[in-house]
């Protein structure tokens, strides 16, 4: 096994200060350092994009808790989601997840159409096969599912792409965040192999 194979070592930074409760990771001690940099600079502005998106600390009323998820870490391959969630008053909060996805040799965040060749119709197929899962699940949506957005959230875990919609996009709060997870075989004739799921087919 090549040091890229092996997993990246990950520090949790504490931020604590009036109404933040904040857990965010950080790549360190990897090489080389530009990928360690590219992939810390990706997590801070994700963390701070959030942080915008839910109010924080412009509404002095908005009280965050924040933490993250590592999904995946092996194989030269970083996936991992941050949460985040923001109670401003009301019946309850909000909580938006972020995910990112890495190569690790070169600190590249992928995004969901660099894990399939180029021209194939991922949007179609994952979109096909979603909506034979909401059918099976039977849930009630806000809105008629047609397809997902060419950038829809997504994250690896173990040998399958999961595929995610926040809270509200498609259901009622109640039901959270939807999750999708695809196996990497039911998708092997669209995916690229030096990509990140196929490095998890073999």
């Amino acid at each position: 096994m090549n040091g890229l194979d092996e997993p990246v070592s990950i520090q949790t930074y504490k931020v604590l200060r009036d109404k933040l409760n904040l857990l965010y990771p950080a790549v360190v001690k990897h090489s080389p350092y530009t990928a360690e940099l590219a992939m810390n600079t990706a997590i801070v502005n994700a963390v701070n994009k959030q942080l915008r998106e839910q109010g924080y600390p412009q509404n002095p009323q908005t009280d965050v808790t924040a933490h993250y998820e590592l999904k995946t870490n092996e194989r030269g391959i970083l996936s991992l989601t941050l949460w985040n969630y923001a109670f401003s008053g009301g019946a309850h909060g909000l909580t938006i997840q972020n995910a990112l996805t890495f190569n690790t040799e070169s600190g590249k965040a992928y995004a969901l159409k660099d894990l399939f060749k180029p021209g194939s119709d991922y949007v179609a197929k994952l979109s096909a096969i979603i909506k034979a899962e909401l059918k099976t699940r039977d849930i009630p949506l806000l809105v008629e599912f047609n397809r997902i957005r060419p950038d829809q959230d997504f994250y690896i875990a173990d040998k399958a792409l999961v595929i995610y919609f926040q809270v509200y996009e498609l259901a009622a709060y109640v039901y959270g965040f939807l999750y999708f997870p695809i196996s990497v075989y039911a998708i092997q004739d669209i995916i690229t192999e030096d990509g990140p799921l196929g490095k998890m087919l073999y």
